[in-house]
């Protein structure tokens, strides 16, 4: 048994996602299902989705960032560091990778 998904997309959606899936020897709705089926075996999204974040320090004047760099500096020298590797390991260990 089979069923059917309609999808609304703009034109030039369906243009250029028809242009580069027919190079790549396949066309849309092979791809919809090659999509579908990699989604059920990564359990999600075959593909990594995130929200970008802007850079954090882009807004801030020159006069800021070397008052952070300052407050930073002063704690290196207070000994308030933590190794690199232990960061990583931590992450890992809480995130599971």
């Amino acid at each position: 048994m089979t069923c059917t998904i309609q999808i609304r997309v703009d034109d030039a959606l369906k243009q250029q996602s028809d242009s580069l899936f027919r190079d790549l020897g396949t066309d849309t709705t092979s791809a919809i299902r090659m999509f579908l089926h990699q989604a059920i075996a990564c359990n999600g999204f075959p593909f990594e989705i995130k929200k970008t974040v802007p850079n954090p320090y882009a807004a801030l004047s020159e006069e800021e960032l070397l008052g952070r760099l300052e407050v930073a500096r002063f704690h290196a020298d207070q000994g308030k560091v933590r190794d690199a590797d232990e960061v990583v390991t931590g992450l890992r260990r809480k995130y599971g990778v």
